[in-house]
Parts: C-alpha cells; structure tokens; sequence
C-alpha cells in the first residue's frame, strides 16, 4: 500500500513485568524482524523455575531445623491387685534325713543297694562290717614279739615243771596220811600229827590246782604272743556275711536311699557315715534369704514356688524363719548374711510328686499384698532431685511429673500421688526425653 514502507514495522509498547524472583520482563507484542516474543518466553520459564527450586530449598532448611518427635515406649496406668514379695532360689529336702553310720571300726563291704531303693526299718541290711587287717610288722616289732613268743614258751615250760612237782608232792601227802591213819588207830600218834598230815594233802591240793592254772595261763600267753605276730593276709579277705564272722548294719526308719557315702568296700573307723535314709513323699522347702529380706518374712506368709521344672506355680508357706544367720560369699566374691527360712507345700503331693530330695525351685515369699492399687510401672520412673518423677504423655507431648510412691516390686510400683488411672506415661525415657518434648509412640515389636 502507498505510504507504507516494506522495510517498517509496527509495534506495541513495550510493557514491563517481574518475574517471580524479582527480575525484571521486558515483553514486545510483536518482533517480526528478531523474534523478541519467543526468547521473552523462554526466560520467564527459566526464571520461573529458579524461583520454585529456592522456595522448596528454603522451605527443607525451615522443615529441618523444626523439633521431631521422639519415638518412645508408652504404658497406661491402671488399678488392680498388686504384691511385694522377697525371692531367691531354694532347695527341696526330705524333712527328716537320717544318717547312717559305722557303730565300729571295720572293713566294710561293698554297698549292695542304691539311691533311690525302698528299705524297711530293722529288715533291711544296708551293709555289713568285718574285722580289720592286722598291720604290718617291722622289723624291730617282728623281733620282740618272737622273743616275747619264747619268753611265754620257756613260762610254760617252767609251769609244767611246777604242775609235776605239785603232783610229786601231792602223792607223798597222801602216802603220810594213809601211815598217819594206821598209827593213830593203833595208838602210836596222837590225833593232832593226824590233823597236821591231812593238813598236808589239802594243802597239796591246792598247790597242783595252782600249778594247774598257772600252766593253763602260760599256754593262753604263748598263744597271744604267736598271735601278735599274724600279719595281713588275702586268706583274711574270704569272710562272708553267710559264714556269720560280720556285724550287719540295719536300715533305721521306712523310707528310701537318698544317698550313699561309701559304696565301694574299704575300712572306716567308728561314727563314719555310710549312707542317708529318708522319705521323699514328705519334703520341704530351704530358701536362704539376705537377712535384711528376711526380717520382713513373717511365720505363715504365703509363698509361690516356681522355677522346679512342672509349669505352673505351686502354693507354699513360711514354716519357719530360722533365728540364726550365717555368712556366705556370693559368686562376685561378696560376704552376705544369710538366713534359712523353710517353706512348706500348701498343694497335694499329687502335683508335686516329681520333686525329690536336693530339687532346684525359685521362692517367692509375700511380704505385702493388696487388691486395689494404682499401678505404675517400674520402668518410667526416674529421680528428679530428691523425687521420684515420671514424664506423662498427652497431646503429642511430655509434661513431667512428681509423683509418691509406696510400695514397689519388680515390676510396678504402687502410686500414692502425682498420677491418676489412665494416664499415660513414658517408659525408660532416654536423655533426648526432657519436658515438653513432642512424642510419637513407637510402633510395638
């Protein structure tokens, strides 16, 4: 057309926009000869996405910066019954054991029964004793009792010697008096030299009694000095209880062996213990407690066994709290007074008849008990000064919070004050834990 040039162009006014980063936009409508509109375009989307990038940058610094919620362990507190009780592990034991032992010093044979074997009192034989060995002779002993044997032969010699000249002396008492009788018949003596010869004969007599028995003593005297020299001999080991030469040893009660001490043959000197007897269906229990556990036992407190091996809990109760105490080392090398409190089965014998004499159990005795108590557990509580404290959660967060306790077992400890039921409370709190931290519980398992 007239009056337009080819080579012009027409254009808008520019126009200034701002990108989201704060840069300026210069825009042209139209741009035929550089194409100005295309490369306004492309720099608003670079500039665009710059932008984004810094805000999603700047909103992660912020986002981490913030405090996290610490994943924690929580439990709810609730009433219910509840027990303090001292526990330590016991022993079973036959309530009357009775210990058999050597009456007197022998060679014992070996024990024919064995643990567990039933035994009747007065019947049945649990072993048999024999005589002893004669030592060994040394050289010197050997000599003396030799000489000690011909001194007792040469006494016995001399014993006969004298045994003949009583008998001699005897005869010609006897010859006397039948010569004294004749001449006192006719006359001729007067009756006193007839007293005095019949004198004679009795006085004889008793003379070759005495002879008689000295030679009797100086035989029995050679035969001990030959004894003294018997030395030990395998022919001394061929006695049996059949050939009546033992001292048999009786079982003194009903019951069974509980044990053997000297099972194989051997010497013992008298008061040696050869064997325990006792009866395993009436047992008892033997717990030996820290004596400062054991002032809080009282005689008749119930007790619960377990631990023995049978699954459930049997019923038991304090028979005795011995008033004694004694000291031993525990196994950190620890000296601890101890006391022995015995416990009797409150159950039928029925369930616990497996049991036997020197069984393993674990003993808890209740020292206090009640049936409505609010419970905390253990594990949440902590020391805050002088305090016990715990941290409650609520609303995502802790608060802490002092509370009163009174009694406390193992596991819960009985609220007094501070906490209410149904509260919620943290357990085992770690040192990332404080007052108001936010919270998340952890996911169980």
């Amino acid at each position: 057309m007239a009056g337009r040039s080819s080579s012009s162009s027409w254009r808008r006014p520019a126009r200034d926009f701002w990108s989201p980063g704060g840069w300026p936009i210069s825009t042209w409508s139209r741009s035929s000869r550089h194409g100005s509109r295309g490369v306004n375009l492309k720099t608003l989307g670079k500039w665009g996405w710059r932008a984004a990038g810094l805000a999603l940058v700047a909103a992660g610094r912020v986002y981490a910066f913030l405090p996290k919620p610490v994943p924690v362990d929580l439990a709810v507190l609730e009433r219910g019954p509840m027990r303090v009780t001292v526990a330590d592990d016991g022993e079973t034991r036959v309530r009357e054991v009775y210990v058999v032992s050597a009456p007197i010093p022998g060679r014992v044979l070996r024990f024919e029964g064995h643990v567990g074997d039933p035994v009747t009192a007065a019947e049945t034989v649990l072993v048999n004793i024999l005589p002893v060995d004669p030592a060994f002779l040394d050289r010197r002993t050997r000599t003396e009792l030799e000489a000690a044997v011909q001194t007792a032969a040469a006494a016995k010699t001399l014993a006969e010697a004298e045994l003949a000249r009583s008998e001699a002396q005897l005869e010609f008492a006897h010859a006397e008096y039948e010569r004294a009788q004749r001449l006192h018949e006719r006359g001729n003596i007067a009756e006193a030299a007839l007293d005095r010869s019949r004198m004679e004969v009795r006085t004889e007599e008793a003379a070759l009694l005495t002879a008689r028995a000295s030679l009797t003593m100086r035989n029995y005297e050679l035969e001990t000095a030959r004894a003294s020299l018997i030395g030990p001999s395998p022919e001394n080991h061929g006695a049996t209880p059949e050939s009546g030469c033992c001292f048999p040893v009786v079982s003194p009660v009903d019951g069974r062996i509980l044990s053997v001490f000297h099972e194989s043959e051997g010497v013992v000197s008298a008061g040696a213990a050869l064997a325990e007897i006792g009866d395993p269906g009436d047992l008892e229990i033997v717990v030996d407690l820290l004596s400062t556990d054991a002032v809080l036992v009282a005689e008749g407190a119930e007790a619960i066994i377990e631990g023995w091996g049978g699954g459930a809990e049997l019923a038991g109760r304090v028979r005795r709290v011995e008033p004694t105490g004694f000291t031993r080392t525990s196994a950190l090398g620890i000296d601890e007074q101890r006391v022995n409190v015995i416990v009797d089965f409150a159950e039928p014998p029925e369930l616990w008849r497996s049991l036997g004499h020197g069984y393993r159990v674990e003993v808890a005795v209740i020292v206090w008990a009640a049936d409505d108590v609010l419970k905390l557990p253990v594990g949440a509580l902590f020391r805050a000064g002088e305090d016990w404290a715990v941290f409650a959660a609520a609303g995502g967060k802790t608060s802490l919070r002092r509370v009163e306790i009174g009694r406390m077992n193992g596991r819960h400890a009985e609220v007094l004050q501070g906490l209410e039921a149904g509260e919620t409370v943290v357990l085992h709190p770690s040192d990332r834990v404080a007052d108001a931290t936010p919270i998340v519980a952890r996911p169980p398992g």
